[in-house]
């Protein structure tokens, strides 16, 4: 595509909105949880320009709020735990946004072949409602809210799950992959993360299978779309856009194996890819 989109799509309708989605860590938020540089006024351009700016990310509902407070964006439908939940906004409701749509798996199996391989690892699943169960504390879990809790194991099978998040800290990024693709996970969707992190979903459950809801919801045609990335996790939802005739941008630091999904590259999140990108693409034109 051109670098500016909005000089070669024609959908035949008067709408002239995108639908811009956005992945969290790594894409709009650093390390340490502070905004990649000039994304908060790219994202208001974009929203000023009449454009639709949402979140598709790996993260749940309660660490998600915030970054969406802190961009100052309120859509309509926002998709978390890796489109296993999909947020609708109401304004009756104490947060502002309710579960609007919730897929769930019987934790058990995977359980149970996870601790045989991870006998060392940490595990917390996190059901339809919000609630995470949790074996042992890891900083990044954010922990502290009163829906989290401490259990064994054990606790956490027979329930339905919108995902399984495990964290060993005895293996490290690629060696990780390696080592969950031999485990010959069945039933369910999973991607690893940059570290030792792995995030499962529902069998067929993605961040692309939850934006399409999203796009056919909100009447968007797919040539529409764009989405920015720079995780395994956000490899479906690249493949989605650009097999729709959108863009999917990848971060710059991305490693080669997300790169060849997108259509095009931006600068790293450090750098300000977001920021970038938008500009690029045209939509923070007022």
């Amino acid at each position: 595509m051109t670098d500016s989109l909005l000089e070669v799509v024609e959908t035949g309708s008067n709408d002239a909105r995108f639908l811009i989605a956005l992945d969290i860590d790594g894409t709009v938020l650093l390390e340490d949880e502070s905004l990649s540089p000039g994304a908060a006024d790219a994202v208001s351009a974009a929203v000023e320009a009449g454009h639709i700016v949402t979140i598709a990310t790996g993260r749940s509902w309660l660490s998600t709020r915030k970054v969406v407070e802190w961009l100052g964006i309120s859509p309509e439908l926002i998709v978390t735990a890796n489109g296993a939940t999909i947020m609708a906004r109401d304004e009756s409701a104490p947060e502002g946004y309710v579960r609007d749509v919730v897929e769930t798996f019987d934790a058990t199996e995977v359980l149970t072949q996870l601790e045989k391989h991870l006998p060392e690892a940490n595990f917390l699943v996190e059901l339809g409602d919000g609630t995470r169960l949790y074996n042992n504390f890891v900083d990044d879990w954010d922990l502290s809210a009163p829906n989290a809790h401490h259990v064994d194991v054990d606790e956490m099978k027979g329930r339905e799950v919108t995902r399984v998040v495990v964290v060993s800290d005895e293996h490290a990024g690629d060696d990780f992959a390696v080592f969950v693709e031999s485990m010959g996970l069945q039933q369910v969707s999973y991607a690893v993360g940059w570290s030792a992190w792995l995030d499962i979903a529902p069998q067929g459950i993605d961040k692309s299978t939850a934006l399409e809801q999203v796009r056919e919801r909100l009447g968007m045609d797919p040539r529409r779309v764009i989405v920015i990335g720079d995780g395994r996790n956000d490899i479906q939802m690249l493949d989605w856009a650009r097999a729709g005739g959108g863009e999917g941008v990848v971060m710059g630091q991305a490693i080669d194996e997300v790169r060849v999904h997108g259509t095009r590259v931006t600068s790293t999140v450090h750098e300000g890819g977001v920021a970038a990108a938008l500009e690029a693409l045209g939509v923070t034109a007022r």
